[in-house]
C-alpha cells in the first residue's frame, strides 16, 4: 500500500482555510490538512497566488472525483498527479 497525498489547489487564503475545515465533516479526514502558499511562476505580487490544501490519504480511500468536484464549489480543484 502507497501513501497517497490530494492536493486542492483554492484561489485564495480564506477559502483553502474554510476547505481545510469542511474536509473532516464532509470526508472524514482526520489528520490536518497543511495550507501552503504556492505564487503564480512571474508573479511577485502577493495577491496573485494560489493556495493549496494536502491532503494525506495513507489509506487510499478518498474519490478524487468528489475531491475535485468539491474544490471547484471554492472555485479551486484537485490538482492531478
Amino acid at each position: 500500500m502507497s501513501d497517497v497525498r490530494h492536493v486542492l489547489v483554492l484561489p485564495d487564503r480564506d477559502m483553502a482555510e474554510e476547505v481545510a475545515g469542511e474536509l473532516s465533516g464532509r470526508f472524514g479526514v482526520t489528520e490536518e490538512p497543511q495550507l501552503v502558499r504556492d505564487a503564480l511562476a512571474g508573479e511577485d505580487d502577493a495577491e496573485d497566488a494560489q493556495w493549496l490544501v494536502i491532503v494525506e490519504d495513507p489509506a487510499g480511500r478518498l474519490d478524487s472525483a468528489a475531491l475535485d468536484a468539491f474544490a471547484a464549489e471554492y472555485d479551486g480543484w484537485l490538482e492531478q498527479p
